[in-house]
Order: structure tokens, then sequence, then C-alpha cells
């Protein structure tokens, strides 16, 4: 083995705020805030991801190259109908939807980060 994840960081515009978003969607805590730099993890102490200042940050778009995605997170729900109405009022965007109760979609976070909603196969 040469390692171990240790944590995802995404560049973004307001790390406070885009942290904000993940805390409530991922039922993370705040590790480390400050105005650059923002880390979120298990109550363990565990980090999993952050989130960095970056000038002139400019927002990925789903499916245009020119634009590309920078990275995604594949969220595990029970339901998507369910899950759907939460995210989006935590201030998600859906991006490629589906209107079957299981498989996946596409959101944006606040800031134009792609991430899915998956269910687990059946």
């Amino acid at each position: 083995m040469i390692g171990q994840l240790h944590a995802i960081v995404i560049d973004c515009p307001h790390p406070s705020e885009l942290a904000g978003f993940y805390e409530k969607l991922l039922s993370l805590s705040r590790l480390e805030d400050t105005s650059e730099f923002v880390v979120l993890g298990t109550t363990a102490g565990t980090e999993i991801v952050a989130f960095q200042h970056v000038h002139g940050f400019r927002p990925p778009q789903w499916s245009v190259p020119e634009h590309p995605q920078q990275m995604h997170i594949d969220v595990m729900v029970a339901d998507l109908d369910v899950a759907e109405p939460q995210v989006l009022a935590l201030g998600a965007t859906l991006l490629d939807g589906s209107d079957k109760p299981v498989g996946y979609r596409v959101y944006a976070d606040p800031v134009g980060h792609p991430f899915c909603l998956v269910t687990p196969l059946e």
C-alpha cells in the first residue's frame, strides 16, 4: 500500500458556505474552519472532505469539456424520490434526472460541482 485516503479537497469561492451544504448532506462535523480552508469529518475526528478558497474560481458545467467536472461525489441513498427534495432544499440543482426510484440522479452543489445520489442495485 502506498497510502490511504485522507480527505477530498474541493476548490470553491467561499469555503464556509460550501462546507455548510456538505455538512448537512453528509452529516459531518467541522474539524477546522478558517476563511481559506474548512475541513469536515466524523465526530471521531476522521477527516473526510475539505474546501479551499480559490481566487477566480470557475465552476464546472455538466457535460461541457471546456468546464470539466473537477470532481464528483456519489452519495448512497435509500430512495431517490425521498432524498431529492432534501438536497434541493439545501441548495442543490438537478442536472440529469431519472423517473425511477432506483439508480442515480446528477445534481450540482451550490457552486456548480456535480454530485450523484445513487441507490443500491437491486
